[in-house]
């Protein structure tokens, strides 16, 4: 092949699209171009696809942005080990992905402690229990352990043909996935062993390749579906559970299914459009799953989180003795409970249940001077809302109903 047809093709826009591609030039001989791209282009994963041939990535054009790292890597000013309002996020979010009928008040009423009552909560609670299961440090990712975080986040609420037999790890018969264009199998179910054994060793190796590009990586290869169901959540969950063990401290803190089911419709589309390619190139590519990711997830990380300086406010005032332990309790909640969400003192008397409203009221106030909260009050309001300051926020639109 010509080197400034090459050249042309490697930086065209419509690398990711195979189709598009050769659409665009139609002298190019593709197999040629492909294995042109197998020549010190592509990097090799060793993780392989339903044939057995490896899974490669273009690392030119997957690349995050450094603020994303930082992001998830802030430390958090909580003694949780996950923010209670991105919970509720993520929760939301990854039922909503897959168009599973869910509740804010549901999700709400579980996450404040209340039995589940109906199938719909029942499976709240799981993923509530799954979420808690991935940030506790002593659990690492092995083949036992995700056994156990299905079990406790989505098998136990399945129906019977759905569920695992006892002894198995993954489902025991063939499974057939619909999507909008693409109609396929899972891998079969006798080769499932090997691969996710090969999956969890791919996890726990060392590598050259960005913890970030590597999490989205894993979420990608639960397309074999493991299981009868749950495969999307379980992805979401094994793409927060690597972060988490690679100690970026915030991965809990930010719903990043929040962010997918924004952009459902390309999360989908990244799927099928790595499969399309491969009937041309006869690899499984899985740049354009990385860069729907870099493009709709990591990079919109950085309104997620407090600007730093709010951080360094408050520890500062720490420092100097300004801040009580009740205010530091009360801090470390309205952090986990509400992020960068805005809550009236009403709201967080009746949610931290453990301070007057006096106490609470003092707090606001006092943590407002200090330059971490904002009165979101106007003058027709009787109300205060407040939510954490945020350079990287736009202030909320909340209104009150009388004089403060």
């Amino acid at each position: 092949m010509d080197a400034e047809l090459f050249a042309n093709m490697l930086s065209d826009k419509s690398i990711l699209d195979l189709k598009k591609l050769r659409y665009r030039y139609p002298q190019a001989d593709m197999k040629e171009f492909v294995a042109l791209l197998g020549n010190g282009f592509y990097k090799k994963l060793p993780l392989k696809d339903f044939d057995g041939r490896n899974l490669v990535y273009l690392e030119s054009i997957a690349q995050v942005h450094l603020t994303a790292v930082k992001v998830l890597l802030t430390p958090q000013n909580s003694k949780q080990l996950y923010g209670m309002k991105a919970m509720e996020e993520e929760i939301l979010s990854t039922f909503t992905i897959e168009q599973i009928a869910t509740t804010r008040d549901s999700v709400h009423k579980i996450l404040s402690g209340y039995a589940p009552t109906t199938e719909s909560e029942n499976r709240i609670y799981g993923m509530k229990k799954g979420l808690e299961f991935i940030g506790d440090p002593r659990h690492k990712i092995n083949e036992e352990n995700i056994h156990q975080l299905y079990a406790i986040a989505i098998g136990a609420f399945l129906p019977g043909e759905n569920r695992l037999l006892a002894g198995y790890k993954y489902r025991h018969d063939s499974v057939y996935i619909v999507g909008n264009k693409v109609k396929h199998t899972g891998l079969p179910w006798q080769m499932l062993p090997e691969y996710m054994g090969n999956l969890v060793s791919f996890i726990n190796e060392a590598s050259t390749i960005n913890d970030l590009l590597k999490a989205a990586i894993i979420h990608f290869y639960i397309g074999l579906h493991p299981w009868f169901d749950g495969n999307g959540r379980m992805a979401r969950l094994l793409h927060l559970w690597y972060l988490v063990q690679q100690r970026y401290s915030s991965a809990l803190f930010v719903p990043l299914s929040e962010y997918v089911g924004k952009s459902r419709r390309g999360y989908y589309d990244a799927y099928t459009l790595a499969e399309q390619n491969t009937q041309i190139s006869e690899i499984l590519d899985v740049t354009p799953f990385l860069v729907y990711f870099i493009e709709n997830v990591y990079h919109k990380l950085v309104t997620a989180l407090p600007a730093p300086s709010i951080t360094d406010a408050f520890q500062r005032a720490l420092e100097q003795g300004n801040v009580t332990e009740k205010e530091q309790a009360l801090w470390h909640f309205v952090l986990t409970a509400y992020g960068s969400s805005e809550f009236s003192t009403k709201q967080l008397e009746k949610a931290f249940g453990n301070a007057a409203y006096a106490t609470i009221r003092g707090f606001v106030l006092k943590f407002e001077k200090l330059g971490l909260l904002q009165d979101m009050a106007t003058e027709s309001n009787t109300e205060s809302k407040c939510e954490k300051r945020s350079d990287f926020l736009e202030a909320a639109k909340t209104r009150r109903s009388g004089p403060a």
